[in-house]
């Protein structure tokens, strides 16, 4: 090799700059999607107690009556004290004449709310639970949603399924590009999530009780793999 040749691809080799009568390493990059369902083993409901009154304390002790017979009731269903946490305590004045120009705003009584939420994990209960806390005065439901208490081994079988689906995308790419599939050069998690159930139906879950379907819940993930190719 002559030296001015030499000393050039002595320089990219330096730089890590690839010259342009080297054979470049081609690469396969693909994603693939894996999805799980299964049916849903307990329910985060958030339910709570809301109150007007004339004074800031007949309003707060109002909501506080409510929501004690709330926990007293999830008590006596068999719900443990670590499956229930009490959150979102407000108090707010009530203006009246906000809308009237000429007039300044005055404070016409105080509202006051609180929350609870609560995990069931009994699901044959819950509309029982519900059509309970109804009657003790709970005036608010501001969200069900049923789960999965256990979620990480679905999660695993949505991620071999992901990377089989990412394999087969690549195999095919590899054939149809005419190269032969190398080595795996990197595998990345794009994300793993438990999505809200696809409802079946309505069914009930206890006599007279609230209506509720618990449908299936999806767990699903995304990887990307990086194959290098090899030229036929």
């Amino acid at each position: 090799m002559p030296k001015v040749t030499g000393f050039f691809a002595a320089l990219l080799f330096v730089l890590g700059i690839s010259p342009l009568w080297a054979d470049p390493t081609g690469q396969i990059t693909v994603t693939g999607e894996g999805s799980v369902f299964a049916v849903p083993d307990m329910a985060v409901i958030t339910m709570g107690a809301a109150a007007e009154a004339e004074t800031a304390k007949s309003a707060m002790d109002q909501t506080s009556v409510i929501t004690g017979a709330i926990l007293d009731r999830l008590s006596e269903a068999g719900i443990v004290e670590r499956d229930i946490q009490t959150s979102d305590l407000r108090l707010m004045p009530v203006w009246s004449n906000r809308s009237a120009s000429q007039s300044r705003p005055e404070i016409e009584g105080y509202s006051a709310s609180n929350r609870v939420t609560v995990r069931v994990r009994d699901l044959d209960a819950l509309g029982g639970i519900l059509d309970a806390v109804l009657g003790d005065g709970a005036n608010q439901l501001d969200g069900l949603q049923f789960m999965v208490s256990n979620p990480e081994p679905l999660l695993d079988e949505a991620r071999v399924k992901a990377v089989a689906a990412a394999r087969a995308r690549a195999e095919l790419f590899a054939t149809a590009a005419g190269v032969e599939l190398g080595p795996l050069l990197s595998l990345t998690e794009a994300g793993a999530q438990t999505y809200r159930p696809e409802l079946m139906g309505m069914a009930r879950m206890a006599e007279e009780a609230v209506p509720l379907a618990q449908g299936e819940a999806e767990l699903r993930a995304n990887v990307t793999l990086v194959y290098q190719i090899l030229s036929e």
